[in-house]
């Protein structure tokens, strides 16, 4: 197992620095560990050390470690494809959603979110580079669909996430993002409530943080290459 606690350190002080290098205020910007393919015990060493926030891709396998920790404290983000039939787990079982892209998705669940439960914080996934490969949605399709989710009482908008093309300079890098913060701060005219921006990975984070970036999703520099 990787030294999960001098990961989490490393990681987090490298968010520290790039806070204070672009005028960011000291925390503003949270840190979650993308913790698909990991197992319980490695979730379980993160949180020991103080990690709360957790990301994952796949619906199944999600489940069954939020199940398997069975720790209230830990709050669990789905950054994948929601699927029409998937909807009803992700609903019941995560305190976030960010890749929100079509407004049935977001109908369905807002319709399976349980009775007594907060509202889903959810983010719109938008496809910020362009790429027919990539999912999320244009600019004028975001605010038509912040406007359906707004009307949804079981769902919290909170704002937008970008997964844009891989690049090589930092100044590459930073276009994609500074284009996102661009568009939520058009949207946060009509709709004040959005305050996040899910933005930046392992290669790109401090690019991410200089544009604006709320959350950044780290996975293997916290727990190494994926098998």
């Amino acid at each position: 197992m990787k030294n999960i606690e001098e990961s989490l350190r490393y990681t987090l002080q490298q968010i520290r620095d790039a806070e204070q290098q672009y005028g960011r205020a000291c925390g503003s910007v949270k840190l979650l560990a993308v913790s698909k393919t990991c197992n319980k015990e490695e979730i379980l060493e993160a949180a020991r050390w103080g990690q709360l926030d957790f990301a994952e891709n796949y619906v199944q396998e999600a489940i069954e470690k939020i199940k398997a920790t069975n720790n209230p404290a830990l709050i669990w983000h789905f950054i994948g494809p929601v699927q029409s039939n998937k909807t009803r787990p992700i609903a019941e079982y995560f305190h976030w959603v960010h890749s929100i892209d079509r407004i049935k998705i977001a109908q369905r669940l807002n319709d399976s979110r349980p009775d007594g439960y907060p509202p889903l914080n959810v983010c719109i996934q938008m496809n910020i580079s362009g790429e027919t490969s990539k999912a999320g949605i244009g600019p004028e399709q975001a605010r038509e669909l912040a406007q359906a989710i707004i009307t949804l009482p079981r769902l919290k908008l909170r704002g937008l996430m970008a997964l844009p093309a891989p690049g090589h300079e930092f100044a590459q890098q930073r276009w994609p993002f500074a284009r996102l913060q661009q568009h939520l701060r058009e949207l946060q005219s009509s709709f004040p409530g959005m305050d996040t921006l899910s933005m930046g990975t392992t290669n790109d984070m401090v690019a991410a943080i200089a544009e604006g970036a709320t959350m950044v999703r780290i996975g293997t520099a916290i727990f190494g290459p994926r098998a």
